[in-house]
């Protein structure tokens, strides 16, 4: 199982957004201690129901500056809103990406979901499922080297193509747990993710049963589908107060021996890639991550 972090990108815990030189830094510990992969989430800013906005940088001039100064990570979104960019120009700006990271991104993608940001820069919020399912439509098939011309009712394409095209098979990412959402990643996917967990429990087994479901009834093999899960880990000793809005069951707060014996409960599940918001977001954390795994 691959275990990768959310990226230091945003404000967190009401710290300011983090300037790049410690993005930077982070991604580059990450990578020394040995995780598989770093994320990025896609958000002009995060407007909590009391308190400032929480600002953050833009998700993919950040995957492409992480890709320039790491050598091994993965680095993937977590995911990335269809609604903000047209389908042809993210699957164009992948195959770049993918091309600068040598190889290593994972194309998340989702429906998105924070209305204030929707609002704040003129987005539209109706049908986000269906707009969803017609940006899948066009960015797959692109990413896989076919010349795509499509007509839907909220996208189109004629005779599109990537020129140069994609040096390998870019992986896709669909974040999902509704019905129709399920549907569309067992048929265009190579990896669905669920977030947010602490300990694997009985939401977590409830939305894997969904996705078995979902794949019976698209016709897909399950084990041709990466199943990948959101966790968030609390470091208490560091911050008392970190995570302290989330529910219990949606983050893990245990010693780093709960934390390995956590992880192994996720592999034994059949997860194959655990990606953890840490909390606080820090170096240290990262250490407190690669010390758990160390204990496997």
């Amino acid at each position: 199982m691959k275990i990768g972090a959310i990226l230091l990108a945003a404000a967190d815990g009401g710290r300011p957004t983090p300037p790049w030189p410690e993005v930077r830094s982070f991604a580059l510990a990450a990578e020394a201690q040995g995780l598989d992969s770093v994320w990025m989430f896609d958000h002009f800013f995060y407007r909590p129901s009391a308190g400032p906005i929480e600002g953050q940088h833009e998700a993919w001039t950040i995957v492409s500056a992480v890709a320039s100064v790491t050598e091994r990570v993965e680095i993937g979104t977590l995911v990335l809103c269809s609604s903000f960019r047209s389908p042809s120009l993210v699957a164009k700006m992948a195959a770049a990406a993918d091309e600068v990271s040598g190889g290593r991104l994972i194309l998340g993608l989702g429906a998105g979901w924070h209305d204030a940001e929707y609002d704040a820069f003129g987005f539209p919020k109706d049908h986000r499922v269906g707009r969803f399912e017609e940006a899948v439509e066009i960015v797959a098939p692109l990413l896989r080297g076919e010349t795509v011309t499509f007509e839907g009712t909220y996208e189109v394409a004629r005779d599109a193509v990537l020129v140069p095209a994609p040096g390998r098979r870019i992986p896709i990412l669909v974040a999902a747990f509704g019905t129709r959402m399920l549907r569309i990643s067992a048929r265009h996917a190579d990896a669905w993710n669920t977030a947010w967990f602490g300990a694997p429990d009985d939401r977590l087994a409830e939305r894997l049963r969904a996705l078995d479901a979902a794949l019976e009834a698209e016709g897909r093999d399950p084990a041709t589908l990466a199943r990948t899960v959101g966790v968030n880990v609390v470091d208490l000793e560091q911050d008392p107060n970190a995570g302290d809005d989330e529910d219990d069951d949606r983050s893990f707060r245990g010693s780093v021996d709960e934390l390995a014996r956590a992880i192994d409960d996720y592999e034994a599940l059949g997860i194959d890639h655990l990606i953890v918001l840490l909390q606080p977001m820090t170096e240290a954390s990262i250490e407190r991550l690669a010390a758990a795994l160390a204990r496997r």
